[in-house]
This record gives structure tokens, sequence and C-alpha cells, in this order.
């Protein structure tokens, strides 16, 4: 894949690439990716832009052929997948992609999600490699990547606690076609067959209220992955910390997320690892403010 490096325009001097959303201003992307592209030796922009689902369209059209790629926040994720004109297979079954290409090389850009893989290295990172029940938090983008997550992680049983049921059946049948037997129930009605998940994770937005209570021994035993990071420590994190259960930190999927977007933006491939690629991982978390397990370090 390195051969084809010069072809695909990555030995470029100078590429343009930008995280896209609204709002955009809280986002850590442009410091991750700096870190990145620093130990690779690119020279490449990588900037922060406020775009809304009505305007995107408008600023895709007018990228010129500087651009290489875009990385995606809410509300665009799912706003993008009509102007591609490829999805990976992960980006088709949850219905996101948050990585853009501009490929010269294909007809049209070509999308992808690296947020399900964001998510099962970050639990990796933590010493998380499975888990047979899982209970996530909220019904949006992010929990069907989270979904999806559960099911490569070998889960049986996923428990979706959401406040709005109308706005999450669209997830049942998500769930069947990946093997998984799924409960959805409003977020302040408790699990009653008191099984403790193996994980536990929060797609809710920064600083919204938690309305439901997880016992002692859940905290104790259950790993929680905050997607949040803004606000933190999260109300939810300092109830797990505060009987020494295993948190990891939002900002610990947003960097193996990103680093994905990284050999995306460099080899056209999510799948090909990076040169050197330890040592840009290892830039990119102390960018973050995180050890290799995806602790923010005092």
């Amino acid at each position: 894949m390195a051969d084809d490096s010069s072809a695909r325009g990555v030995a470029d001097p100078r590429r343009r690439l930008a995280v896209l959303g609204s709002p955009i201003g809280h986002s850590r992307s442009p410091r991750l990716h700096a870190a990145a592209y620093r130990v690779l030796g690119l020279d490449w922009d990588y900037d922060a832009i406020e775009v809304t689902s009505d305007g995107l369209a408008a600023f895709i059209a007018q990228c010129g052929p500087e651009w290489r790629g875009l990385s995606l926040t809410m509300p665009l994720k799912q706003a993008v997948l009509p102007l591609l004109a490829s999805a990976d297979h992960v980006a088709t079954v949850t219905g996101a992609a948050n990585t853009v290409l501009f490929d010269p090389d294909a007809v049209g850009l070509r999308g992808f999600n690296t947020d399900v893989a964001g998510i099962v290295r970050a639990l990796a990172g933590a010493g998380l490699t499975s888990a047979r029940s899982v209970q996530i938090l909220g019904g949006g983008a992010t929990a069907a990547s989270a979904l999806v997550a559960a099911a490569e992680l070998g889960a049986e049983r996923v428990l979706i606690s959401a406040r709005s049921l109308g706005r999450t059946v669209w997830l049942e049948p998500l769930a069947h076609s990946l093997g998984l037997r799924i409960q959805i129930r409003p977020i302040g009605i408790a699990d009653r067959t008191l099984t403790i998940p193996d994980l536990v994770v929060s797609t809710l937005p920064g600083g919204a209220p938690v309305d439901v209570l997880f016992t002692d021994s859940t905290r104790r035993r259950a790993v929680l992955l905050d997607v949040a990071y803004e606000p933190w420590p999260s109300a939810l994190a300092t109830t797990w910390s505060a009987v020494s259960g295993t948190v990891v930190s939002g900002l610990a999927m947003l960097v193996h997320q990103a680093l994905l977007q990284v050999r995306i933006f460099v080899a056209g491939d999510p799948l090909e690892p990076l040169p050197n690629e330890d040592a840009v991982l290892a830039a990119m978390l102390e960018a973050a403010g995180l050890d290799a397990a995806g602790r923010p370090v005092e």
C-alpha cells in the first residue's frame, strides 16, 4: 500500500482536512490530527469548521483538489449519506458515516464509519476485549455504532435505555441482523432481570442528566464507556469512580477512531497500518491527555 501513496496524493506537500459539525468549537480533533501528522512528517492543515446539515452539500461542492478528507460530527453523520458515491460496510449498517475521503482514484466521495472500531479499540486499551451483556444509554447514531461494537465484542444481550422509544425502534432490526437479543426501555425504568452488564456505554450528550440508577455491584463490575468527554468527569463517570469502577473516557474513543481516520486520509484504507503507528498513537493519546488505557493523565 505504501507504494501507492504518491498516486493517492499523500506525497503532496500540503493537503487540507477538517472536522465539520455544529457546534464545533469544542472539538479536540484538530489537536489529535495535528499530533499524528507531525509524527508522520506530513505538512497538512486540519481545521474545525462550523457546518450545519443544510450547508453540508454546498460546503463539499466548493472543496477543491487540495482537499483530502473530512471528519464529521453530529448532525452530519447521517446527513452526508446521500452525498456519498460509496460507503463502507459499517457506515451502511449503522446509517452513519463520520469520515469522508476525497479520492482522486474513485468516482465521487467515499464514506467510512470509524466510530465502531474506535469503541472496540478504546475498550481493548482498558483491558475489555469481550462482553456478553451490554447496556447502551441513548438511541441515536452513536448508539447504533455502540450496538455494532457490542456484536463485535461477542455480546448476546443488549439493553437500550432511551428517552424517546419512538426514535429508537430503528435499532431493533439492526440488532436482529447482528444476531443480538435486544430490549428497549425508557431510560428511567430499571432492568429487573438482575443481569449485571459487562459493559455500559453512554451515548448521551455531555452534561445531560442521566435518569438511571446503577447499583454499586454494577458499577464495580461493569466497564463504563462514556462517549461524551465535555465536561469531564461526567456525572456518570463520577459515580463509577466513587466505587473504584473502570471508566473509559470518550476521549479514548475519539483518539482511536481518529487514528483510523488518519489511516484513511493517508492510505485510503482504515485497515492499512500507518508507518510508525505506535508512535502516532502515543502522540495522539498525549495530545488528548490520556494514558495508554484511556485514563486522563493527572
